[in-house]
């Protein structure tokens, strides 16, 4: 008893606030309905919002990557293009005019003309390929002898997939879309590049000899297949569409982690086992590779459901690493590397844009979508260049080369990603209702009264 009652008077002097000095509580507040402390925008976006920040990303690369020509010895502006002398190069920017991002980027911007209705982003990529059309040209009539510094080399003689694929589908697109004719000889130079001297193992997948011999590189499938499945779109030849595809299935067969759904990043001949990285951005073109063939492919086409369910398996295998802040990290399954600007905007892109084309489920996928872009446009700073993108990447076999590669706004891999997402996001925003309902994100299509669900 004597226990007792000390135990008693101990818990008696505890500091225990009475019912009547709570200010919340569960019979004087809905609890549920809360607001979370989300570190990043939880909901869906304004449009005006979101082009906002397309227009900051454009006004900055307008005024950073200038479409000039730049004489050799004078640094003067060349403004008439009939006086390109031997020697003449385009006027330095933040960036190339001519590099497989910005192949990338002259495609988004395409996408962000017909999301926004503002030709100036069309603009952009027409002012851009004239250009690089008329200097293209003027070097390919050039002796060899008098193109030191030739500034279209990769353009006239590709020596690698990256100076071939993404630049090749980005000169399709800005064909069909009514503008410049004069670039059809360097897309069938580039296409027969690919298609023709690009090494490849006995099986006929694309590969390098770097860093190691018979290497397969899953970038190698964006630097490959957009640009085939343009070629097969623009000519009705199907042996493009052929090979693109056998160039996802055989890279999958050996890259494809089905357990995770995710791709490793590089693959060795002969090695074994095999180290698997996640890499972020090179799924991100794994997918992106996917996506741009699935728009093009014939629906007749044998392959046509093999890349379907691939795309959806490997989009189902991403969803699920996705981080609570809307990014996902730069080892996709390892949430302690750091999280990654221009994969999280790849894959925003590739579900907006597989919800749009009827491949993904909206419900399943939009609010991963929707909190991809809330997380990209907050690495959109007020100049309107890209934080927290990876420079480019080799290939490795230790965790330390991928955790540890450096961010920069420079690196131009995350500004054609990031247009692509804002103006995709724009055209689910138009097919479906986004809301927030009993506090989370949910969709439903157009015309729904999805008040009735509440």
């Amino acid at each position: 008893m004597r226990l007792k009652s000390i135990i008693l008077v101990i818990m008696a002097g505890m500091s225990i606030p009475a019912v009547s000095q709570l200010k919340v509580t569960d019979t004087n507040t809905p609890l549920h309905a809360m607001q979370p402390d989300y570190p990043v925008a939880y909901g869906p976006a304004k449009a005006e919002d979101i082009k906002a920040v397309l227009n900051r990303l454009f006004n900055y690369l307008d005024e950073s990557t200038p479409a000039k020509l730049v004489d050799p010895q004078t640094k003067a502006e060349i403004m008439d293009l009939k006086k390109m002398t031997p020697g003449t190069v385009f006027g330095q920017g933040v960036f190339r005019l001519i590099s497989y991002e910005w192949g990338v980027t002259y495609g988004a911007m395409l996408l962000a003309a017909d999301a926004t209705g503002d030709t100036k982003f069309r603009d952009y990529t027409t002012k851009r390929m004239e250009l690089i059309s008329a200097v293209s040209r003027y070097y390919k009539e050039l002796p060899p002898d008098r193109q030191r510094n030739n500034p279209v080399r990769s353009v006239l003689e590709p020596r690698a997939l990256d100076d071939a694929g993404s630049m090749c589908a980005a000169m399709i697109k800005t064909l069909g879309s009514g503008n410049n004719p004069s670039l059809r000889p360097f897309i069938d130079n580039y296409i027969d590049y690919i298609s023709s001297k690009q090494q490849r193992l006995a099986d006929g997948t694309l590969s390098r000899n770097r860093p190691l011999p018979d290497a397969l590189w899953l970038d190698d499938l964006y630097m490959s297949v957009p640009a085939l499945a343009q070629m097969g779109k623009m000519t009705g030849d199907r042996k493009y569409f052929d090979d693109a595809c056998k160039q996802i299935i055989q890279f999958s067969q050996r890259m494809f982690n089905a357990e995770k759904g995710l791709f490793m990043h590089g693959w060795i001949q002969g090695m074994n086992p095999h180290p698997e990285f996640y890499w972020g951005r090179c799924n991100g073109w794994a997918l992106l590779a996917m996506s741009e063939l699935l728009d093009v492919l014939p629906a007749d086409h044998p392959s046509v459901k093999t890349i379907l369910e691939l795309f959806r398996s490997h989009a189902a295998g991403l969803a699920s690493y996705q981080s609570d802040t809307g990014f996902w990290h730069q080892l996709i399954d390892r949430n302690d590397s750091y999280e990654e600007t221009s994969a999280t905007a790849i894959f925003t892109y590739c579900f907006s844009h597989g919800i749009n084309k009827g491949w993904l489920d909206a419900r399943a996928f939009g609010p991963a979508a929707v909190l991809g872009w809330n997380a990209v446009q907050t690495k959109v700073n007020d100049l309107g260049q890209v934080e927290g993108t990876c420079v480019g990447t080799g290939m490795a076999f230790d965790p330390a080369f991928y955790y540890h590669r450096p961010v920069n706004v420079a690196a131009a891999h995350g500004y054609g990603p990031v247009i692509m997402a804002g103006a995709e996001i724009l055209t689910l925003m138009k097919n479906y209702q986004i809301v927030i309902n009993d506090s989370a994100v949910m969709f439903y299509p157009a015309g729904t009264d999805w008040k009735s669900y509440r």
